[in-house]
C-alpha cells in the first residue's frame, strides 16, 4: 500500500443514537482520527392519520454535518475525500430537484407490523430468502414500502410516471452535497430488494411485488454502485469545500451501512474470525465471499448483506447496547443519575449469571423501560429478577455474551467455517467486561479494538477510491492494524459449564 502525499478524509458516520464527522489522516503507515462535530441524533414521535409514528430530523442531520465539515476544512486542513455513512434501511424521496419531498420514517415507527405476514402471504418467504438471503425484520425497506404504499402511497407526476426516487440516508446525504442519486450496494442490500449472489436490484422480486401486492418502483431505485466508486465532487452552492489541489472535494461511496465500514476495520491476521461490531446493536457474524441461502440458515434467521470488495456479511442482528441505552434513560427520568463506568463497575461486582434473558425478544425492541422488561422476562422464565442497578447491567452484559455465543457457534455451523478468534470493534469495546464476558462465553479469544471501526473503514475505503491508496482488503486492515492499540481477552476454561448451564435454563 502507497500513499503519494498525507491525506485528509472527511468520514460522517451517522448512527441512529447520534452522529459526528471525523477527519482521517493517513501519513507515515498510520491513520489517525480527529472529531470535527458530534451530535445527537433520535427519533421524533409525531401523530398521522394511521397513529403515532417515528421520523427523523434528517434535515437537521444535514445541517449538523454541513458543520462538521466545515469545521473539518477551517480547524485541520482540505479533504480530499469524503466518505458517508450510516444504518441501513432507512430511505428519503427525493423530487426532481433532488429536495425531500416527505418526511423520513425511523426504522422503529410502527408501521410495518404485520406486513412481513401480509407480504410472504403473497410471496413465500423461502422465495424471497433464496434471493435476497436478509433477515427477515419488521423494518426491512422492502416492508416499510409495502406499508406506504397501503397508507399514502409513493407520489406520481401528473403523466403517471413516478417523480420521486428513493435513497436510503447515505446516498441521500450524498445527494445533498453532490446532486447525484446512486444506491451504494453495502446498504441497499438491506432493502430486501437487492439479489445476493448478483449484487444488484432483483428484477424478477421487483416484479412479483408489483404484479402481487402493487409496489411498483419502476423508476424510484437509482442504479446500485459498488464501495469505491466515486460519486461526483461537492457542489459549491452545496457546500464550498475543495482539495488541497484547489478541486472540489469529491464524495466517495464506502461501505455506506455502517457495520460495511465496520468489518473493513477488523484488524484481522488470521483468516478463521468471527466479528462483533457492537453499538447500539450489535452485528455479530462472519465475512465470506458467497451469500449462504439454505433453509437452515433461512430458518435460524441470519441475513447475507454485502460488504466491501465483493465480500458477504453473514451476521446475525443482536439487540446489542440500546437496552442498556434506554434503561439508562428510564432511570434518569426517574431521577436516578447513573453515568456508564459506575454502571459498569457495579455490573462486574454483580453475581455472575443470576439472571439472564433472550436479548433478541421483541420484547426489548421499542423504547421504555427495560428493567420492568426483565423483570417481566425473568419471572416468565421462572428466574430471580435483579435486585439493583449493578444487577440489572450485568443481567443485560451477560444476556448479551450469551446472544454472542449463539451467533457465532451458529454462523460457523450455517456457513461450514471454522471460527478461531472473535474481533470486537465499535464504541461497546469500552465495556471491558462485556469483552471478557463474550471471550468466556463463545470460548475463544477475544481480540477487541479500534472503537472507531467504523469510521476509519469509511475512512481507508474512501481514500482508496479516491486514488489516494491502492492495495487488497487485507492491505486497509494492516494499515488500521498498525494504528490500533488491541486489547486481547482470553476464555476462562473454568466458566465453560456455568455458560452451558446458563444456556440451558433460558433456551432448554
Amino acid at each position: 500500500m502507497t500513499t503519494t502525499r498525507p491525506v485528509r478524509i472527511g468520514a460522517v458516520d451517522l448512527g441512529a443514537s447520534s452522529g459526528r464527522v471525523m477527519v482521517g489522516t493517513i501519513a507515515d503507515g498510520r491513520i489517525t482520527l480527529t472529531q470535527t462535530r458530534r451530535f445527537a441524533n433520535g427519533a421524533i414521535p409525531l401523530p398521522t392519520r394511521e397513529g403515532e409514528r417515528l421520523f427523523w430530523d434528517v434535515l437537521r442531520l444535514w445541517g449538523e454535518v454541513r458543520e462538521g465539515l466545515l469545521a473539518a476544512v477551517r480547524d485541520i486542513g482540505p479533504l480530499s475525500a469524503i466518505g458517508i455513512d450510516t444504518w441501513g434501511v432507512d430511505y428519503g424521496l427525493v423530487n426532481g430537484s433532488g429536495t425531500l419531498s416527505a418526511q423520513v420514517h425511523a426504522y422503529r415507527s410502527a408501521r410495518t407490523r404485520g406486513i412481513p405476514e401480509r407480504v410472504f402471504a403473497t410471496i413465500p418467504a423461502r422465495e424471497i430468502y433464496a434471493i435476497n438471503g436478509l433477515q427477515v425484520q419488521d423494518f426491512n425497506t422492502m416492508f416499510q414500502l409495502v406499508a406506504q404504499a397501503r397508507d399514502n402511497g409513493i407520489p406520481r407526476s401528473s403523466n403517471g410516471a413516478y417523480a420521486r426516487t428513493m435513497l436510503l440516508l447515505p446516498d441521500l446525504l450524498a445527494c445533498f452535497l453532490t446532486g447525484q442519486r446512486v444506491a451504494e450496494v453495502t446498504n441497499a442490500s438491506t432493502t430486501g430488494l437487492v439479489d445476493a449472489r448478483l449484487r444488484t436490484w432483483s428484477r424478477p422480486l421487483l416484479e412479483r411485488l408489483r404484479t402481487e401486492l402493487g409496489l411498483d418502483l419502476d423508476g424510484v431505485l437509482p442504479d446500485i454502485i459498488e464501495p469505491g466508486t466515486v460519486i461526483g465532487p461537492v457542489l459549491p452552492e452545496a457546500l464550498e469545500i475543495f482539495g488541497p489541489d484547489g478541486a472540489p472535494t469529491p464524495v466517495v461511496a464506502v461501505g455506506s451501512h455502517d457495520t460495511a465500514s465496520a468489518v473493513v476495520a477488523v484488524p484481522a491476521t488470521d483468516p478463521d474470525f468471527a466479528y462483533i461490531s457492537c453499538g447500539t446493536w450489535s452485528l455479530v457474524g462472519l465475512e465470506l465471499e458467497e451469500p449462504v441461502l439454505t433453509l437452515a440458515s433461512r430458518t435460524a434467521n441470519f441475513t447475507n448483506e454485502l460488504g466491501v470488495d465483493h465480500t458477504v456479511r453473514y451476521l446475525k442482528n443482536v439487540m446489542g447496547l440500546w437496552v442498556l441505552n434506554e434503561a439508562v434513560r428510564a432511570w434518569r427520568r426517574q431521577g436516578l443519575e447513573t453515568f456508564l463506568p459506575e454502571l459498569d463497575a457495579a455490573a462486574a461486582t454483580a453475581e455472575p449469571l443470576r439472571t439472564v434473558v433472550d436479548i433478541d425478544d421483541p420484547v426489548f425492541y421499542a423504547p421504555g423501560d427495560m428493567a420492568a422488561r426483565i423483570d417481566d422476562a425473568a419471572r416468565a422464565t421462572g428466574q430471580p429478577r435483579p435486585r439493583s442497578v449493578g444487577e440489572y447491567v450485568r443481567c443485560i452484559d451477560d444476556s448479551l455474551a450469551l446472544a454472542y455465543r449463539r451467533a457465532v457457534r451458529q454462523a460457523a455451523e450455517l456457513s461450514g467455517r471454522e471460527v478461531r478468534v472473535v474481533h470486537m470493534v465499535g464504541g461497546g469495546i469500552r465495556n471491558r467486561l462485556l469483552c471478557q464476558l463474550a471471550a468466556d462465553a463463545i470460548g475463544l479469544p477475544v481480540l477487541a479494538g479500534p472503537a472507531e471501526g467504523t469510521a476509519l473503514g469509511n475512512a481507508v475505503v474512501a481514500a482508496r477510491g479516491a486514488g489516494l491508496l491502492d492495495g487488497e482488503l487485507s492491505d486497509l486492515r494492516r494499515l488500521i492494524r498498525d494504528s490500533t492499540d488491541i486489547t486481547s481477552y482470553a476464555p476462562d476454561p473454568a466458566a465453560a459449564a456455568s455458560w452451558d448451564a446458563a444456556e440451558r435454563r433460558l433456551l432448554g
